[in-house]
């Protein structure tokens, strides 16, 4: 009978010390942005609100974008400054949005230093690959 309530205590322990483990986990993965391929690559930390980097910039991303669209609607677009920009008169033109003024290039900063196109696209092609025809 003891030894059934130590293996249970004990087992206890393990499940609730794995369950800590896993919640800091998740909550590292929520506030850190860490590249898996280049791990030279600065940790970035990430708003677990928005999403959204916080960088130079961030609070008037918050403030003037998020009001009207989800922050996704940034995190999962890449532009460079110049088609930021372009998105942004876009939204101007025929979203209503509001002229920016001087925040406007502290916002395209932001956009285009953390939400730039990225460097790797595909894969390369394939090149060492022996062909065959399947026979019939």
């Amino acid at each position: 009978m003891i030894a059934g309530v130590l293996i249970a205590g004990i087992l206890l322990i393990s499940y609730l010390t794995d369950l800590r483990n896993i919640k800091k986990k998740r909550r590292n993965e929520l506030t850190e942005n860490v590249s898996a391929k280049d791990p030279l690559q600065p940790v970035k930390p990430v708003d677990p609100e928005t999403g959204l980097v916080i960088g130079p910039g961030f609070n008037l991303v918050k403030t003037n974008c998020l009001g009207c669209h989800s922050s996704k609607l940034i995190t999962q677009n890449r532009a460079s400054r110049t088609t930021w920009k372009e998105t942004i008169l876009w939204m101007q033109k025929t979203q209503n949005l509001w002229d920016l003024g001087e925040n406007e290039p502290i916002i395209l900063d932001y956009l285009a230093r953390y939400y730039a196109p990225g460097k790797v696209g595909r894969r390369s092609p394939l090149t060492t690959i022996e062909w065959y025809e399947l026979q019939e």
